[in-house]
């Protein structure tokens, strides 16, 4: 990713360049050690070029950020029905609680955090290279 920003009402809250963009869900059953688990995974993903390999380095082994974004829609259950249903996301207390928790943990490793503003209408513009989408999970 090239580049992104988030903004809350005209105004622009978060801008980074090179990096990567992480929406992030809570689901009911995630905990301290699954957002700290996370935030290791999101900073240790191979996922930028080196040379002749498409995915060898991490973020911070390009000296690149990361813009976080609380995205509970990403929990929504859409096997039946027309309707997601957004029962397996945590109720937003607990949700903020945990997304705080990892922004927190990513901030011990990496210099250049930036994010959105948790349950608030976001706009968010990125340039997607590739485009690159992974999904990470914590086992």
């Amino acid at each position: 990713m090239s580049e992104a920003s988030v903004s809350v009402a005209g105004r622009e809250i978060a801008r980074i360049d090179r990096g990567v963009v992480v929406f992030v869900a809570v689901f009911r059953d995630d905990n301290d050690a699954a957002a700290r688990r996370l935030a290791e995974r999101t900073l240790a993903a191979r996922v930028f070029p080196e040379g002749s390999k498409a995915m060898n380095r991490s973020v911070l082994e390009i000296g690149g950020a990361v813009l976080t974004v609380s995205q509970f829609t990403l929990a929504a259950d859409t096997r039946r029905g027309n309707r997601p249903s957004f029962g397996p996301a945590a109720p937003p207390a607990q949700a903020q609680e945990l997304y705080d928790r990892y922004v927190e943990a990513l901030r011990e490793t990496c210099p250049d955090i930036a994010s959105g503003e948790f349950s608030a209408d976001m706009q968010v513009s990125l340039v997607n290279d590739g485009p690159v989408t992974i999904l990470l999970d914590v086992p």
